[in-house]
């Protein structure tokens, strides 16, 4: 490495002869850029949840922290049968909702699905499926064998309704936070 370094400190000595003020200036530079990326690195943690603010937080056994998104929203990122899924939080569904987009990502297969219901949305009325997800995972909570329904409208994103926030012992709305506790 000693000797990597003497050929480098040599070719730039070299090449600035002279301008000895320019490679002092630029060196600095590539010192400031490096530590820049070091400082980032350190507190990407932080970071991601200031620029992700939607990031649920276990803060203690059985209690998760989510904070307000900058459109009003609470979202909730959840793993449904090993895979993630968006929701948004909504305390006027009655039930959880899956997109069909989403449902498909889940492996539910639509074909087999028979649409017996409707239900009233913002929408208007679609037709929806009842079916079971064999896993959903919230912040390391884990529960098995979860009712949802599935819409055949047309959803931009799934709703975490009352069905699930019911199995929490409480919710409240402090500020900008959704509080769940088990």
């Amino acid at each position: 490495m000693a000797i990597f370094g003497l050929v480098i400190g040599s070719y730039l000595l070299r090449s600035y002869r002279g301008r000895m003020g320019t490679m002092v200036q630029q060196a600095l530079i590539w010192v400031l850029i490096f530590l820049a990326a070091v400082i980032i690195y350190g507190f990407k943690e932080q970071l991601q949840r200031q620029l992700s603010p939607s990031q649920a937080v276990m803060i203690s056994d059985g209690a998760i922290s989510i904070p307000r998104a900058r459109d009003g929203h609470f979202y909730a990122d959840m793993l449904v049968n090993d895979i993630r899924i968006k929701f948004v939080i909504d305390t006027g569904a009655s039930e959880i909702f899956l997109s069909s987009q989403d449902a498909q990502k889940v492996g539910i297969s639509l074909e087999t699905l028979i649409y017996r219901g409707t239900a009233e949305t913002a929408n208007g009325e679609v037709r929806i499926a009842r079916t079971t997800l064999r896993t959903l995972e919230f912040s390391g909570i884990i529960d098995k064998n979860v009712r949802v329904l599935v819409s055949e409208g047309q959803m931009s994103i799934s709703l975490l309704g009352m069905s699930y926030l019911r199995l929490f012992e409480r919710f409240e709305i402090i500020g900008d936070t959704l509080l769940l506790r088990r």
